[in-house]
């Protein structure tokens, strides 16, 4: 019998600024239909974890304000998403927040980087709270969800990866993240997730 208790749901990035209609994103004309299904997906993986005495664990993307309040933003991102500005990802602030639908998750953890392990608290808390096996969701595939994967692989945590619980701005690009994955952990839908965990 599966002892849940060791293992975490991490949600990355399903924040309102990533994902709501009145979000940064949206704003800018970012929009994915195939992002926006997520968190009806991943709900019943979360609820059904967390009934078995597991965590649910969300990353959270964040602009540090810096000068005068303006954003630091790497000049990549700058570069890939102008239309970002101040008031965008800020701490404590709604855009900054996960998705109501998702809401409440056990630990929250600030993000400056594709991978959630950077300069973070993330690797500390899933040790304190004796995490072995992380459950991967949210988004982009390609982005947050690879780096964050690959590092908890090489810091030897279980990967398991909900292959549509993430999602990415393009379909082929998804689909090819998942197969270079492949190679570091399990893969399975939401549904058959949330099954296996509800036994």
């Amino acid at each position: 019998m599966t002892n849940w208790t060791t293992t975490a749901l991490i949600v990355v990035d399903l924040q309102n600024d990533f994902v709501h209609p009145d979000g940064a994103y949206a704003r800018g004309g970012q929009k994915s239909a195939d992002i926006a299904a997520l968190p009806a997906r991943v709900k019943p993986v979360a609820d059904a974890l967390r009934a078995k005495g597991g965590i649910v664990v969300s990353t959270h993307f964040t602009l540090v304000p810096g000068r005068g309040g303006e954003p630091i933003i790497s000049p990549h991102l700058k570069q890939l998403r102008p239309f970002l500005r101040k008031g965008d990802f800020v701490p404590g602030s709604w855009g900054h927040d996960i998705l109501a639908e998702l809401a409440p998750v056990d630990v929250k953890v600030e993000k400056v980087a594709y991978s959630a392990f950077y300069m973070s608290r993330l690797e500390f808390v899933l040790r304190k709270l004796g995490i072995e096996r992380v459950i991967m969701s949210g988004i982009v595939t390609n982005g947050g969800v690879l780096a964050t994967a690959q590092d908890a692989h090489v810091r030897d945590f279980k990967v398991w990866m909900l292959s549509d619980g993430c999602a990415a701005f393009s379909r082929e690009t998804h689909e090819a993240t998942l197969r270079t994955l492949a190679s570091i952990g399990r893969q399975s839908t939401c549904a058959q997730a949330a099954a296996e965990i509800a036994g």
